[in-house]
């Protein structure tokens, strides 16, 4: 949490240096309040439709899991990926909560990784679709971020690659991992404890990708509707800066070209090693959104648009899982002083 804000803080010396934060704030004020709900709205939908898939593939499974408590494990899950590098914690810290709800781990296993895919493919998806059919904007406006907005290409096209070789190849992946270990074993640079440690984890992780690709086999439709569900719910995240750009009466840039742009932003930045990809994304809005909103509205906008999109959803999900934390500290406490009486 402490690198976050070491993060931020000097993300907003770069940033808003040369600027009077009261010229700023200023500013900030004349941005039409209903469009800043509408910006609210759409954060709170990209929530909700995580919560959705979630709540569908348990229904699929014949879990019976109220809504609310799949928009619990959307909320806990966002802020912990708000606060580890790549997003790598909120995934973990869903599962957990699943399991003390009582749903098993192979099931939340197999809906964080379809998820996981889907959250990612339609990201690439659509950045490649709009890279080429408004390839003139992006070269306009995002050119000088070009080796960043590759990067981006390549880091999620890979991680998608691997994912998609666990499901559909896990023998392979077994093999190479447990030959990897035995190396590393033999040479001494781990000792036993830790090389039957990972075995055992190797093992258990292609167990459950061998149950999710016979799953993904067998129900195609399933998963094309997660597809279809998850590209909902990243365009209602993708369109909050064209929300913001309407929220100060601006025109004339197309929403298709604040679309494309927001996605490219999002390719070259989530799956950088930063906690919620701070910094990073702040710097590529800088880059691509100055000619389009204006030297006087740009650094408003930034903060008006990661405001919503990023420290909006910090806040609440930081607020569930204090709750989630507390409900189910309490509810430990009764079945031990239960267990104890018995």
């Amino acid at each position: 949490m402490l690198f976050i804000v070491v993060i931020l803080a000097v993300t907003f010396r770069l940033v808003f240096s040369g600027q009077e934060l009261s010229e700023i704030a200023a500013d900030m004020k004349t941005a039409s309040p209903f469009w800043i709900g509408i910006g609210a709205l759409l954060v709170f939908l990209h929530v909700a439709g995580e919560a959705a898939v979630i709540h569908y593939m348990l229904r699929k499974l014949s879990q019976k899991t109220p809504f609310l408590r799949c928009l619990k494990y959307s909320f806990i899950g966002f802020f912990y990926c708000d606060i580890t590098p790549s997003a790598s914690g909120g995934q973990p810290m869903q599962m957990y909560y699943m399991k003390r709800d009582g749903i098993r781990y192979g099931y939340s296993t197999l809906i964080m990784m379809l998820i996981t895919i889907a959250y990612k493919a339609v990201l690439v998806i659509c950045g490649g679709l709009f890279l080429i059919l408004r390839r003139d904007t992006v070269a306009k406006y995002a050119g000088s971020m070009t080796w960043l907005l590759a990067l981006g290409f390549v880091l999620n096209i890979s991680f998608i690659a691997l994912l998609v070789l666990l499901v559909m190849r896990p023998k392979w992946v077994r093999e190479i991992g447990l030959k990897l270990i035995i190396w590393l074993a033999s040479h001494r640079l781990m000792t036993q404890k830790t090389s039957d440690r990972l075995t055992a984890k190797i093992n258990r992780i292609c167990d459950t990708y061998t149950a999710g690709a016979k799953y993904i086999r067998q129900n195609p439709r399933v998963v094309l509707r997660i597809f279809v569900m998850t590209a909902v719910q990243r365009f209602c995240q993708f369109a909050v800066t064209w929300v913001i750009y309407r929220a100060y009466g601006l025109s004339g840039v197309p929403f298709i070209d604040i679309l494309a742009l927001q996605i490219m932003i999002s390719v070259a930045a989530e799956m950088l090693p930063l906690p919620g990809a701070a910094g990073i994304t702040e710097g590529c809005f800088m880059v691509v959104f100055t000619r389009i909103f204006g030297e006087d509205h740009v650094r408003p906008a930034l903060l008006l648009s990661r405001g919503l999109s990023y420290y909006l959803v910090l806040t609440v999900g930081g607020i569930v899982a204090l709750a989630a934390h507390t409900a189910l500290t309490l509810r430990t406490r009764r079945e031990e002083q239960t267990a104890e009486r018995k």
